[in-house]
């Protein structure tokens, strides 16, 4: 083979696989109906068409352009939701997705699930990623309406979300992945501009 030849085959096929994407492990929770099947199964290009709700749990892995978020998926019916905690273990960061267009005594108890969470030894020193969910609904509340001011503290954001603009959100994920450090808690931290 002439050094032309065999310049050529390293040029054009002989650089390799591509570096392999980090892979991040995530709990997803929040109460039955708020969405959580819904969204995880539109950011992996999955068809939406009857979604029932989880009632154990699912695992997904969500593709973004620098990493791969390993979702585990709670259901959250009364009965199941006290065995959240068995599932917790080995999660890096936490997705609780509450319904913004709720009844206040639905919205009420989501909260109560979230202040938990947030205090579970094993949560409690991980980033949380808050979807204020149905956006896109008529009864649907500001995201200072779903959790007043008072409540926010450094560890988690609260973005507002709906499946009718659900691009946007992943758009703005992906972002986030291309500029945040390789930490999870780096990326959960960022802020949007």
């Amino acid at each position: 083979m002439s050094d032309l030849g065999k310049w050529l085959k390293t040029a054009l096929c002989c650089k390799g696989p591509p570096p392999p994407r980090p892979e991040y492990d995530l709990v997803c929770i929040g109460l039955t109906g708020s969405g959580k099947t819904s969204l995880l199964s539109q950011l992996c290009s999955e068809n939406t068409e009857n979604i029932v709700s989880t009632t154990g749990f699912s695992i997904k892995a969500v593709p973004f352009q620098n990493a791969i978020l390993n979702v585990k998926e709670l259901g959250g019916a009364a009965n199941i939701r006290k065995y959240w905690s068995r599932y917790y273990q080995g999660s890096q960061g936490v997705i609780f997705v509450l319904d913004s267009a709720s009844s206040e005594d639905e919205l009420e108890t989501a909260r109560n699930e979230l202040h938990s969470a947030l205090q579970h030894p094993q949560l409690c020193t991980l980033p949380f990623l808050i979807l204020a969910n149905h956006q896109d609904k008529p009864a649907a509340r500001s995201v200072q309406e779903v959790l007043p001011s008072s409540t926010w503290i450094y560890r988690w954001r609260l973005w507002p979300v709906s499946y009718t603009h659900l691009d946007v959100y992943k758009r703005q994920m992906e972002r986030a992945f291309s500029v945040a450090a390789p930490r999870l808690w780096n990326f959960l931290q960022w802020r949007l501009d």
